[in-house]
């Protein structure tokens, strides 16, 4: 195994103990990312000069005995729509080209503080609207098992980059499935925590519940890392609260023969493709020997496609009715479709969403109360090509707008639960498929635990691209690019994109 392919874990214990150097860590990941990047186009703007000087700083840290955080030494990719200091962050918006933020976002800031070394920015969807990852400052990320297909969205670049051992871990973000979409169309583990365990000092609409930020990792011991580095508390936040030093790391271990399961296929409201539900099935199957229980359950949830639209659309209005205004001409189609969705929402809409998200909230509740942990598949369909903005049509069914087939995802967003990708094997086509495990509110920890034995019982459920294939540059991923990126601010390096 290469060092870019051990994992995050195993590659803190081995910097802590004065067995790896930062820098040779740093030196690998930075060559992983230049031979393999022009094949997938994950990689936005870097900072390897910075991050190789991070890496010597934390080398002589380690040298002098001094306490280090639970990151220590390992290169961070940051998701283009996290500010990070001194690194152009473009949101993947022609109008924000040239952006290079003053100062960290308080995730970023958290997990510098944790020992991490930001390495670059991994790529997104235009404002981050929607689950395929092109824009036109950046272009396209392909999916690392076939680049001519999408990597999911709007966390497509952090997927795609762990999915090909570019970096150790990368930082997400989900609203309507961002974390859990491209994290299965990948083959990794993206986790969508409880609402306020990662504080987000960014989100317009503070007690908005439907954003949150959360950590991706190769495998759930990876990512439950990470998230122990970056919960607590933080005053601009003001859904985030404190919560025990060490909480989520190490992972408590989970008997899985005592382990009760409901399942369903779509939610009872959610169109899935007809070989998608044969994988899930396949995938029920294997896991009903293992536990106490494995039932189908009926949540009854009402309409919650309705409620999305509306919470969506008040929350991209919080956001961007300014740039409206302003600069109507730099909003990408995805932005404009709920902006205009927004323009013919009414007070009583709203309280209506509000009260119907309550209902689906309080039914998963109900249902938890029985059940440790639900199951359902995290994507609709297997995945098509990043050409397509969007998948139009599931299982016959034509799609009402550019989001509604990431239905399967975002009921449970509505729920407010902590749900996690897991990589499960291959779907029919030979592309990734993930199993979307979700628990109970404010139980992330044990989520994580239940997702690690679950992964441990299957240990060749991940699969891995062929990484020989994708040796080869393919300009076409950034073929959508009209606005080249303008390099602006202090001498921080977004000079290096590859």
């Amino acid at each position: 195994m290469s060092l870019t392919e051990t994992s995050a874990v195993e590659l803190r214990r081995l910097v802590g103990s004065r067995q790896l150097s930062p820098v040779e860590l740093m030196d690998a990941c930075i060559a992983r990312i230049e031979a393999l990047n022009p094949a997938v186009n994950a990689i936005a703007a870097t900072d390897f000069e910075r991050a190789r000087a991070g890496a010597k700083a934390a080398e002589a840290q380690v040298m002098r005995g001094e306490p280090l955080g639970p990151l220590h030494g390992l290169p961070l990719g940051v998701k283009d729509l996290q500010d990070t200091a001194g690194l152009l962050t473009t949101y993947g918006n022609i109008r924000l080209r040239g952006n290079v933020p003053a100062q960290d976002n308080g995730l970023v800031a958290r997990l510098r503080a944790a020992g991490a070394i930001v390495t670059c920015k991994t790529n997104v969807p235009d404002m981050g609207a929607g689950a395929n990852t092109r824009n036109p400052v950046w272009g396209a990320t392909g999916n690392p098992f076939d680049p001519r297909l999408n990597a999911g969205g709007s966390s497509g670049g952090s997927a795609a980059a762990l999915a090909t051992d570019m970096l150790p871990i990368c930082t997400g973000s989900d609203t309507g499935g961002s974390l859990r979409i491209p994290a299965a169309l990948c083959g990794v583990v993206g986790l969508r925590p409880s609402p306020g365990l990662v504080a987000n000092d960014a989100r317009p609409l503070g007690w908005s519940v439907i954003s949150v930020l959360g950590p991706m990792g190769r495998d759930v011991a990876d990512t439950a890392l990470m998230f122990s580095a970056a919960i607590g508390p933080d005053a601009r936040d003001p859904l985030s609260y404190p919560v025990p030093a060490g909480s989520g790391w190490p992972l408590p271990e989970v008997d899985l023969a005592k382990l009760r399961v409901g399942y369903t296929e779509d939610f009872g409201v959610c169109a899935v493709d007809q070989d998608i539900r044969r994988t899930f099935r396949q995938r029920v199957d294997a896991v009903r020997p293992l536990v106490a229980s494995c039932e189908p359950v009926d949540l009854q949830l009402g309409d919650p496609d309705r409620a999305f639209d509306v919470l969506r659309a008040e929350s991209f209005v919080a956001a961007f009715a300014d740039t409206l205004r302003d600069a109507p001409e730099t909003l990408g189609p995805n932005v404009r479709a709920n902006l205009d969705l927004a323009a013919a929402i009414t007070l009583a809409d709203r309280a209506w969403a509000h009260l119907e998200q309550t209902r689906v909230s309080r039914r998963f509740a109900a249902a938890l109360e029985k059940y440790d942990v639900l199951l359902a598949p995290v994507t609709p369909v297997s995945p098509f090509p990043w050409t397509e903005l969007y998948a139009a049509k599931v299982d016959g069914q034509e799609m009402r707008n550019y989001y509604q087939w990431l239905a399967l995802t975002y009921v449970v967003t509505l729920a407010t639960n902590p749900a996690l990708s897991l990589p499960c094997g291959r779907d029919e086509n030979g592309m990734p498929f993930g199993l979307q495990v979700i628990g109970r509110l404010h139980q992330d920890v044990r989520l994580l635990g239940a997702a690690r034995a679950l992964e441990q019982a299957f240990a060749g459920w991940r699969v891995r691209p062929d990484l020989a294939g994708l040796q080869q540059a393919r300009p076409e991923l950034r073929s959508i690019v009209t606005h080249p990126p303008v390099y602006g601010g202090g001498a921080a390096g977004a000079k290096n994109a590859v």
